[in-house]
């Protein structure tokens, strides 16, 4: 039947993408490491070092993770095949809309696979440390700051990603003047460094009485959370320290001491914050985390040889190369100026649909690298 040959032509057009995904994971290596790791786990005296014991552990998790993900997308493409020929030998036309979603869920588990296998730079399987500030705009300004995170936090828990917010400073009428998002999870920055940037909205205000049209913009920087193993040497002296009371709630603890940390890098002028974990030792250790984080991506991104090479802040944005627009009026529409990618449901963006954007924008990196 004329319905089944299509949707079989469409399967099919496939096969050739997934043999490929095999070759570019690495999928028979991915197996030889898991079985090296599962007998050094094995081995006695394994857990003598419980610290190297659990990055064992961990890495093994995530090689089967990643070994599960393809032998299930191999599985599904067999079983819809099994399914078309079944609905076809029987004329069972009830079938056809079962199978389409089965196609339509297998072709966009195919599409971030392979997106994955882009994310090949050093820090890219790193959480995402996002910074926020809000610029020309005032009071609308601050507020896009806000739809921004709770936009960038929606797009992590389509995820399954774990977000925390170190650290925030609430606008003077609505809003946030600043704000920052740990984002954990494998590949989070890897996903998110495109989005690092100028953010320009164009909406009718809802702050203004007169209902008149509003642009504003934020910058949104991204960095990757470097772990404990990169070794980044920062001197005592180069570093002061202020304590506040944290500004958001939590409860009788956050708002009666002053465990809240702002460390200043003095010869960048670089500053970082922790407000939310309980004690000042913690908040001082996340804040030393996301400072590092910083220098080490101005270091790379200006090819430096060491951190002390660093000179100044550098700003990389000016408000004027926003990379994306979103408006709201006079018609609906966000579009990024780098890859052309633009879509009308600005409601989804907000909501967190960003893949689209973030899947242009890895593509069109691809291809630059190859040329």
């Amino acid at each position: 039947m004329l319905e089944f040959e299509q949707l079989k032509l469409r399967l099919l057009s496939h096969r050739t993408e997934i043999d490929e995904l095999k070759d570019a994971i690495g999928y028979d290596r991915l197996k030889r490491e898991i079985e090296e790791l599962e007998l050094k786990s094995a081995a006695p005296g394994f857990w003598d070092d419980l610290e190297t014991s659990q990055a064992v552990l961990q890495k093994t998790g995530k090689l089967k993770n990643k070994v599960a993900s393809y032998d299930k997308l191999k599985s599904s493409f067999e079983d819809i095949e099994v399914l078309i020929d079944m609905g076809e030998e029987e004329g069972d036309l009830s079938l056809v809309d079962e199978i389409t979603q089965s196609i339509d869920e297998l072709e966009s588990e195919l599409s971030s696979q392979t997106l994955s296998t882009l994310l090949v730079g050093e820090y890219d399987k790193n959480n995402a440390i996002l910074t926020f500030h809000s610029g020309a705009g005032g009071t609308e300004a601050m507020d896009w700051v806000s739809m921004l995170v709770r936009m960038y936090t929606r797009w992590a828990e389509r995820h399954g990603f774990n977000v925390t917010m170190p650290d925030f400073l609430d606008g003077d009428e609505a809003g946030l003047k600043s704000a920052t998002l740990r984002i954990e999870g494998e590949n989070a920055y890897g996903y998110l460094k495109s989005e690092s940037g100028v953010h320009r909205l164009v909406r009718v205000s809802p702050f203004d009485a007169s209902g008149r049209r509003h642009t504003s913009f934020a910058a949104v920087e991204v960095m990757p959370e470097i772990s404990d193993d990169i070794d980044i040497e920062i001197r005592d002296e180069d570093i002061k320290m202020d304590v506040f009371r944290s500004s958001g709630a939590g409860g009788q603890h956050i708002n009666k001491t002053s465990s809240a940390v702002r460390l200043t890098h003095i010869p960048t002028g670089i500053v970082v914050a922790c407000q939310n974990e309980r004690s000042q030792f913690q908040n001082r250790d996340q804040a030393m985390k996301m400072l590092k984080s910083k220098l080490l991506e101005i270091k790379e991104r200006e090819h430096l040889e060491k951190i002390e090479d660093i000179k100044g802040v550098q700003m990389e944005n000016a408000w004027g190369s926003q990379i994306r627009s979103y408006v709201f009026m006079p018609y609906t529409m966000a579009k990024d100026h780098r890859t052309d990618f633009e879509t009308g449901n600005i409601n989804a963006v907000m909501d967190g649909d960003l893949d689209g954007f973030i899947n242009a924008y890895l593509k069109l990196n691809s291809k630059d690298e190859k040329k």
